[in-house]
């Protein structure tokens, strides 16, 4: 039996964990098994416990419960307490995903102690060095065994690093997800009934990159860009409780015009109203992959993204932090016409199922 250690932290770790845990418990249950742990990066109870629970992931065997503080003593106190459940599980490999301080901790751990990483996402690149998120995915790719990439671009990049062994395009596994959970949030989710909102009658905004959080200027043309769009559509702006406290600390939050602020929201409510939405603007790589893959035009409010494609396709407007260029992009993609959705260049929704079988091809057990 192969034994996996799952390392997750993060919201969007734990729905990319959902589709590849699935795919073993359903199609590998015979020959692998899972361990998952849980770092606690992610605390609030909106954004970890009640995704297990709603996207039917094994409750973790593990929850270090580490969280806040510095990049680096967060991820030094995850490297000590993910060497030890490693020392003591003895798996064949450790499983990481995406660009975290709980995937570095993972890989490092790993590393060290000579056990094969599998990282997903790997080959992701925004080339800025300032991203904590860029730093982490570099050094993951360098140390891991198997590099699941989940684009032809992904795999570009690690080439042009020198990085071939061990690399595959298996597909997106946030393809899988969606595939596999929009009709759900369709009928079971009540978030539209309950905010008010019709469909296609309401922009969905999110802000939580430190770039963005963590400079006051740029916070502000994002709020400024937010206030003056609530103006002619309402905005629904799930706010991270790190951002709701930099609003606050900023006096930011009274600049918000009559933008509806609500708690982050349960996996399957984002989903519906990601779907529903009539644009959506934000700074997160998942959710303008999952704005492509609803056919909602995307506003990026960053200086680059992973995630090219989206762009290349004319779904996708990066924009920055210029209230200016986001309200012209707002007014482009609502009154402007759109290209036509192409075939996703993010596989065809077997990705997870893809994963769990190179891994288990490269265990030779």
């Amino acid at each position: 039996m192969i034994k996996i250690v799952t390392i997750v932290g993060a919201r969007p770790q734990f729905i990319k964990a959902a589709a590849v845990s699935r795919s073993i418990r359903d199609e590998f249950s015979h020959r692998v098994s899972e361990i998952l742990v849980h770092t606690g990066q992610h605390y609030d109870e909106n954004m970890s416990k009640v995704f297990f629970e709603e996207l039917d992931i094994p409750h973790p065997k593990y929850n270090l419960e580490i969280s806040g503080g510095q990049h680096g003593a967060m991820t030094g106190r995850m490297l000590e307490a993910v060497e030890k459940v490693l020392l003591e599980e003895k798996p064949h490999w450790v499983l990481i995903y995406g660009d975290t301080n709980s995937t570095l901790a993972g890989a490092l751990a790993a590393a060290k102690l000579h056990i094969p990483v599998a990282h997903v996402e790997a080959g992701l690149r925004s080339f800025n060095m300032r991203m904590p998120e860029e730093v982490n995915r570099i050094v993951a790719d360098r140390l891991s065994t198997l590099l699941f990439c989940p684009t032809d671009t992904a795999v570009a990049n690690l080439a042009k690093e020198g990085i071939s062994a061990g690399v595959e395009n298996v597909g997106d596994v946030m393809f899988d997800v969606a595939l596999f959970y929009r009709e759900r949030a369709r009928k079971h989710s009540t978030a539209l009934a309950s905010l008010g909102l019709a469909d296609r009658g309401f922009a969905l905004a999110t802000c939580h990159r430190a770039e963005n959080t963590d400079d006051p200027t740029r916070l502000g043309e994002i709020v400024a860009a937010l206030a003056e769009i609530s103006g002619s559509l309402p905005v629904v702006l799930p706010i991270h409780p790190r951002t709701r406290k930099l609003l606050a600390d900023t006096g930011l939050d009274k600049e918000l015009g009559s933008v509806k602020v609500v708690d982050p929201v349960p996996f399957l409510d984002m989903v519906a109203l990601e779907q529903a939405a009539k644009v959506i603007l934000t700074d997160s790589g998942g959710v303008q992959k999952e704005a492509f893959f609803y056919g909602v035009p995307c506003i990026t409010m960053r200086d680059e993204t992973e995630w090219v494609e989206t762009v290349d396709l004319g779904w996708n407007r990066l924009v920055g932090a210029s209230a200016v260029e986001i309200n012209k992009a707002f007014n482009d993609s609502v009154h402007g016409q759109l290209p036509a959705l192409p075939k996703s260049p993010y596989g065809d929704g077997n990705a997870a199922r893809n994963i769990v079988s190179s891994i288990v091809r490269k265990s030779h057990l």
